[in-house]
């Protein structure tokens, strides 16, 4: 049998219940290091339509691309986002996590600290030779944090940390080059946009070769990417804003790219909300820069991505409810079809040894 046709979710009620993005992952399934070269790592490749899976390694994503494709990358930067230090007075440890910058000299951030019952607002806390300032309190528990002097991308790659994801139990300064991507050039995010992790110079060459066209977007990762879904009832759910940009030649590859027949290729879901949230009709983009709180389940009609190279998500994220709901746009508009074949085709990675979450293994998903 078909491990993609395996009914899993039996109701368009169950299609928005939280429990139904749910599966069973061996704590040894979760990549603790990344792949060395990066694109040995593995590519899961399902053709939804069809139902058809193959078992690659990421370089091989040649043998699915098109000479009239267009493949779309996000070149955010991951700042070292986490500080530790002091409160003043006291020397009581503290942390800050910087979230979302929100001055252009990156001076004022909003924030998550700790310990937050003695960090509100008019605290101060010492990084090295640096004070930080807490000078609001924002919902769920965020606070608006100013860093004293100048220079502070500066003073962040001295003194901060990479804030890897609490699954990964290794310090996060050992894989400091290995969590950006080898195109990462504005700086502002937090976390990675981990599906083009596997993308080495070489292979962007080949893809070059090919006659594949390359364009970008910008999306600083941030609270809204990670946040996990609390609610039952998916629809509840808010994912808080990101800044994202899409230059004016972007805006024009697209359109390039439907002219000659090719497919927008997201490589990300961070690549994916941008591009949807530009979406201008006829498949085409807006150019722009703009907040995002885009939240993308199932019953959303995707307008611009045909497909899609992402990692395998955790489970009960929105990002999971992502890829249910682009699974259920290429298989016709079967929502509920397309979450339990999504579902089965997680339980066949974990059988065949995939890693999983942001150091993983990746997918592409097409039609």
């Amino acid at each position: 049998m078909n491990p993609a046709e395996t009914e899993r979710v039996a109701s368009q009620d169950a299609l928005f219940d939280l429990n139904s993005y749910d599966y069973s992952l061996p704590e040894d399934r979760i990549a603790q290091t990344p792949a060395e070269p990066r694109d040995s790592s593995r590519l899961l490749v399902w053709s939804v339509g069809t139902g058809d899976i193959e078992h690659r390694r990421f370089r091989d994503i040649v043998d699915y691309l098109r000479p009239e494709d267009l493949l779309v990358l996000n070149d955010t930067r991951v700042l070292p986002a986490r500080l530790l230090g002091t409160r003043v007075p006291g020397g009581g440890r503290a942390e800050v996590f910087l979230l979302r910058p929100l001055a252009a000299d990156f001076s004022v951030w909003q924030a998550l600290v700790r310990p937050g019952r003695k960090l509100h607002a008019g605290a101060e806390v010492r990084v090295g030779d640096r004070s930080l300032y807490v000078e609001g309190e924002e919902p769920e528990g965020i606070r608006r944090v100013r860093i004293s002097g100048s220079g502070v991308l500066a003073f962040l790659n001295e003194c901060g940390h990479v804030p890897l994801p609490p699954y990964i139990h290794s310090d996060g300064d050992t894989w400091r080059a290995a969590y950006q991507t080898v195109f990462a050039r504005q700086e502002g995010s937090v976390a990675a946009p981990t599906a083009s992790l596997h993308f080495t110079p070489e292979l962007l060459d080949r893809i070059d070769a090919l006659g594949v066209r390359r364009a970008w977007v910008t999306l600083h990762v941030g609270l809204g990417t990670f946040r996990p879904v609390k609610s039952q009832d998916i629809r509840d759910h808010v994912i808080h804003e990101e800044p994202c940009e899409v230059p004016e030649a972007t805006a024009e590859a697209v359109q390039e790219c439907r002219a000659r027949g090719g497919r927008v290729i997201a490589s990300g879901t961070t690549v994916a909300r941008t591009l949807e949230t530009m979406a201008a009709g006829d498949g085409l983009i807006r150019a722009g820069s703009r907040d995002t709180g885009l939240y993308i389940y199932p019953g959303f009609r995707f307008q611009v991505v045909d497909a899609l190279i992402t990692n395998f998500h955790l489970p009960k994220s929105s990002l999971l409810m992502l890829v249910a709901s682009l699974a259920a746009n290429l298989n016709g508009g079967d929502a509920i079809r397309a979450l339990s074949s999504l579902l089965s085709v997680y339980e066949l990675a974990v059988r065949e040894g995939y890693r999983f979450f942001s150091f993983g293994d990746a997918m592409f998903i097409q039609r």
